[in-house]
């Protein structure tokens, strides 16, 4: 027993007592116990694993690299003997960072120096741990064993480190190309910035400003505001400020450089109204009281528009009432045949061209004679028959005496030379001298009231402009007659139309439903039943003021009689309201021929959008509408195709005044 006891005791000094000799001695080798703690955690941490050692820690996945991975650091040797330029250029970047320490490591036996010379030992630290971590670096002490293991580690983090390097290079390469192929959306991008920046619109702020308004008076308005009178003075001021930097503009290049600091003052004293005002239902009758007030005002300004627009068409400009006050001085100053128009033996020669123009405008009927003439083929075989009201016959003659058509033949008549028009032959007549047609025409505080304020021109008071429907009794001897207006413009020869087949019919006109407008229930009365029963409302209207008639078939088929019937049975104006339109489109139904488009092109006196295709195509330009092209409120862009037919050079137009 005795001998198992010592035999125990000594294993135990073996297994016990000699680790603990052997450790105190190693501990005797360091400079100081903080020293070895150190050594051992270093040599933990250095310690390696075998990929064929790993199966044996099941419990979670292994690492299969040879080495644990650990922020990248360099460890130096003891002696200075290495040199820098023998790292790879990686690793000397690494070197050179601050926070990388280098610490010198003891060597034990001589025997290892040469070994430990010639080498490197490394411990990794990758760059953005290295950026993220502590201030100290964990170094890795290599002894006589794990010498074999040092080299394979530097050769394994050298390849990671250039592997590391071709990443990031790689990854900044791709990184560069994206954003060059970026560059063509981004840029894009911005056209459509751009674009939808162009699509605001350039009074935007002009709007803002004046909503601004609106609402600080409504503001004003408002009791709790009325309470306040800081907040009434700052009101006040602000609506002060904004209309002054407003004023007259009507886009925002218009504005001040302030504007911008005005609308943002504007806006905060508004935000305040807006804490104060707490009864949301009293502000919205406000706004709603004043948008029926605008739309009032709006209402009003639109009727005094057409008013005013209606009163500038009834008009004559002040050049025009000069011309023929001055013509007709001069015309009394010539001696009877001075007085006379050549050629008169074609007046009645139905082998001729012949035009109808009944017109009391001298400037007017020039240029539709001028135009005709200039675009005729053959200018001899035209003869003009103007008829013009007493007042402006001798300035009428005195003007084609003065400025002869060329080779074409003028005449020119007084409309009350016409003995055999009287208000016992003519309906309209009687019916334009009758006390009641009069109080309707001249009666001004009742002007205002009828919507149809075009049918209160004066122009309808004029029988020249009911002398249309006469031709046959003007022109007894002739077999057909070209009618024009005086507000028209020829531009093509128009001898082609006398050869056109009206196939029976007595007029010849080019047709205008091309728009629903034109079409007869817009002139005619459809609610009294002898219209419903005669006529048919979506029936085509037609164009009166470049017509070609058959007087000989007019005469045949009674025209005349047939439009006195209907203007008896219209004596109250319940058919349609005065003009000639209408009761053409009556007595014309079912009798008129419907000529080529490119004859006759209309709408030049109140539709700025006409085709100007339309336009060069076609033989004759109508300037209907209130926007003549001898006024002031013509359409700009249409207006040169008719002065081009005016000599403003000539001496009576100079002393008139009469400019383009």
């Amino acid at each position: 027993m005795v001998g198992v006891r010592n035999i125990v005791l000594f294993l135990l000094c073996i297994t016990v007592v000699a680790p603990i000799v052997l450790y105190t001695d190693r501990l005797s080798s360091f400079d100081s116990p903080s020293s070895t703690k150190q050594e051992f955690i270093e040599d933990v941490t250095a310690f390696s694993f075998s990929a064929a050692d790993s199966s044996h820690l099941n419990l979670l996945p292994q690492e299969t690299s040879t080495v644990l991975k650990e922020p990248i650091g360099v460890v130096y040797t003891n002696e200075d003997s290495i040199k820098r330029k023998n790292l790879p250029q990686g690793l000397q970047l690494v070197e050179s960072r601050e926070h990388v320490s280098a610490r010198v490591l003891s060597t034990t036996t001589e025997e290892d120096q040469t070994e430990k010379d010639n080498l490197i030992k490394l411990v990794t630290d990758e760059t953005k741990q290295g950026n993220q971590g502590g201030d100290g670096e964990d170094a890795i002490d290599v002894d006589d064993n794990e010498g074999k293991l040092a080299k394979p580690t530097l050769a394994f983090t050298q390849e990671s480190l250039l592997k590391s390097t071709k990443q990031e290079q790689q990854q900044e390469t791709e990184t560069s190309s994206r954003i060059n192929k970026e560059k063509p959306v981004l840029s894009e991008i911005d056209k459509k910035n751009d674009q939808i920046n162009d699509q605001i619109p350039s009074d935007a702020r002009v709007q803002q400003l004046k909503d601004q308004l609106i609402q600080a008076k409504v503001y004003l308005s408002l009791p709790v505001v009325k309470s306040n009178p800081q907040l009434i003075r700052e009101l006040r001021l602000r609506v002060k400020e904004v209309s002054r930097i407003l004023g007259e503009a009507t886009k925002d290049s218009d504005l001040p450089r302030n504007a911008k600091e005005r609308m943002k003052a504007m806006e905060q004293t508004l935000l305040k109204g807006k804490q104060i005002q707490d009864d949301c239902a009293v502000a919205v009758k406000k706004l709603r009281a004043m948008i029926h007030s605008t739309e009032e005002q709006l209402h009003v300004l639109k009727k005094q528009t057409l008013f005013l627009t209606q009163l500038t068409a009834k008009t004559l400009p002040k050049g025009l009432h000069c011309l023929p006050l001055r013509l007709t001085t001069e015309y009394y100053k010539l001696n009877s045949s001075q007085q006379q128009f050549p050629n008169e033996e074609k007046l009645e020669d139905i082998q001729l061209y012949h035009y109808a123009i009944f017109s009391d405008n001298i400037l007017a009927t020039a240029v539709v004679v001028n135009s005709t003439v200039i675009n005729a083929k053959d200018a001899s075989k035209h003869v003009f028959h103007v008829v013009t009201d007493r007042l402006n016959y001798a300035a009428m003659r005195m003007w084609f005496l003065v400025n002869p058509p060329g080779k074409a033949t003028i005449q020119v008549q007084n409309i009350d030379d016409f003995t055999w028009l009287n208000a016992s032959y003519s309906p309209v007549l009687k019916q334009l001298a009758s006390p009641a047609m009069i109080d309707y025409y001249f009666k001004a505080h009742r002007a205002t009231s009828d919507s149809n304020l075009k049918f209160r021109n004066p122009k309808y008071l004029s029988i020249l402009n009911h002398l249309r429907f006469y031709l046959p009794e003007v022109f007894p001897k002739l077999n057909k007659v070209l009618f024009l207006d005086d507000d028209l413009v020829v531009q093509k020869d128009l001898t082609g139309l006398w050869s056109v087949d009206l196939k029976g019919n007595v007029n010849g006109a080019v047709e205008t439903c091309g728009e629903s407008f034109h079409r007869f229930d817009r002139y005619l009365n459809f609610s009294n039943p002898l219209i419903a029963k005669n006529f048919d409302p979506r029936a085509c209207g037609w164009a009166y003021g470049m017509n070609v008639f058959d007087l000989v078939e007019w005469k045949r088929q009674k025209i005349t009689e047939v439009y006195h019937n209907w203007q008896n049975l219209n004596h109250d104006r319940q058919l349609w309201k005065l003009g000639t339109l209408p009761p053409g489109l009556i007595t014309f139904w079912k009798r008129t021929f419907p000529l080529n488009r490119s004859w006759h092109v209309l709408g030049l006196g109140y539709n700025p959008n006409i085709n100007q295709k339309d336009i060069e195509r076609s033989a004759v330009m109508h300037y209907n509408g209130n926007m003549k092209p001898w006024l002031e409120i013509s359409i700009p862009k249409f207006r040169s195709y008719w002065s081009k037919y005016v000599n403003y050079n000539h001496v009576f137009l100079r002393e008139c005044n009469i400019n383009p």
